[in-house]
């Protein structure tokens, strides 16, 4: 359960406690981001401090949802967005939403580059 804690802090989240955490340390998370910083708790600072780096080794595609990971490999065959749309009963824009977290967590920048990690990770 920690390391998606991190994952979600290393993902962008403002500020992360857990839900045994005490009303005073909720409340000055709360005013810490408030004020535009982040907030993690020493717990969960610890965690991180002594796993730097171990998340990153990992390859990309193994921190993708099961539905984006989905969604990549249709879009690595060779389908566009809205074929996508029709064949698993969603909107183009969930797609398109889909799409843009994939190449975001990748790092890449369009449909080629998807589907050049796609075939050097044996994705499809």
């Amino acid at each position: 359960m920690q390391l998606f804690n991190i994952l979600y802090v290393k993902a962008g989240a403002s500020g992360f406690l857990n839900k045994e955490s005490a009303t005073e340390e909720l409340i000055a998370a709360v005013h810490k981001v408030l004020s535009g910083r982040k907030y993690v708790s020493a717990a969960l600072a610890e965690k991180l401090a002594e796993g730097a780096g171990s998340v990153s080794e990992k390859p990309g595609h193994e921190l993708l949802s099961d539905r984006e990971m989905q969604v990549l490999q249709l879009i690595s065959s060779g389908k566009t967005v809205s074929e996508i749309a029709e064949e698993i009963s969603l909107s183009v824009n969930t797609i398109s939403t889909y799409r843009n977290r994939i190449l975001e967590k990748l790092k890449l920048h369009n449909n080629a580059e998807l589907t050049r990690y796609a075939l050097d990770n044996s994705l499809v």
